[in-house]
């Protein structure tokens, strides 16, 4: 090849690249428009009530239908919280208790047991694993509304409703976290590692706790986070087990409030702080969880 034709090709090589490199921006410019907009109006339409909310919560009974309702009035956010905790005795603290055990407790157990499962259907084998795991699919497929009416005619052959049990029992089962852990355990823990443990001594169960989990421990977070959310925010079942109000959670007990707002006014502006107050659980958790998470998909993507 002579000189003047890698010249020749040097020189259009060159153009064509300028000519990409002038292109590329404009060519760019709409799609990245386009995704900003779109993620734009889903973060206003996402982000908006909860604005809302904030700004009702600050306002006096009177405030509310006379000022403008996505901006403040006069704040009295912290008289509000004061008549919130002090109503009744301050039923609410205990609906909050009551939601923090529901959830924290059951989601924890149901994490574990969840964990445990999908380890046994990843790493064992044994007669009828696949038309087990098929059974832990279609219960993923049920919605929780449907079986909460045969849930309440079990619990009240065995004189269970209208307890602790009713609410928390239902709540430690998770079928999408048994799917996700035999995923995420098939994928995670590598058999060389089980077969060195077995070797050094160690039973089935240590190995779980002390080798298999420690790998499992993103999706363990991950479940844990949709339990948590699924029975904080879980409002049907309370509704059918649940008849002594100091066992409410406190979504089923700001919904009773919000049903006698007609003969009790003062109970809406109440309604407005508590349901305010009832999401801050759920961002600290996420909050503190989503280092463990951000970590485990780092990890995998490094895999």
């Amino acid at each position: 090849m002579t000189t003047s034709s890698l010249d020749t090709r040097a020189v259009v090589t060159g153009r064509s690249r300028g000519s990409d490199r002038s292109r590329g921006p404009k060519e760019g410019f709409v799609p990245r428009a386009a995704a900003f907009l779109v993620m734009t109006v889903f973060t206003l339409y996402f982000l908006t009530p909860i604005w809302w909310l904030l700004v009702a919560s600050t306002k006096s009974r009177g405030d509310l239908f006379s000022t403008n309702p996505l901006w403040f009035a006069e704040p009295r956010f912290f008289e509000n919280l004061t008549g919130l905790v002090t109503y009744r005795d301050g039923v609410y603290l205990r609906w909050l208790v009551n939601s923090a055990g529901y959830a924290g407790i059951g989601a924890l157990v149901a994490t574990v047991l969840a964990g445990m499962c999908g380890y046994a259907l990843a790493k064992y084998r044994f007669p009828g694993r696949e038309t087990v795991f098929n059974v832990v699919l279609g219960g993923v497929l049920v919605p929780a509304t449907a079986l909460a009416l045969p849930l309440f005619l079990l619990f009240s052959q065995v004189q269970l409703t209208d307890t602790f049990w009713a609410v928390f029992l239902p709540s430690i089962v998770s079928p999408f976290g048994v799917y996700l852990s035999r995923v995420f355990a098939e994928a995670s823990v590598p058999e060389e590692l089980l077969e060195a443990s077995r070797l050094d001594g160690a039973g089935e169960v240590r190995t779980f706790f002390t080798v298999s989990i420690r790998l499992m421990f993103p999706a363990l977070i991950t479940v844990f986070l949709f339990q948590f959310v699924s029975i904080w925010n879980n409002f049907f079942l309370p509704l059918i087990m649940l008849r002594s109000e100091e066992l409410f959670p406190v979504t089923y007990g700001l919904y009773a409030w919000n049903s006698t707002i007609n003969q009790f006014p003062e109970l809406r502006t109440y309604v407005l702080i508590g349901s305010l107050i009832s999401i801050v659980p759920l961002i600290i958790t996420f909050l503190l969880l989503q280092r463990y998470w951000r970590t485990g998909l780092g990890t995998g993507a490094l895999k």
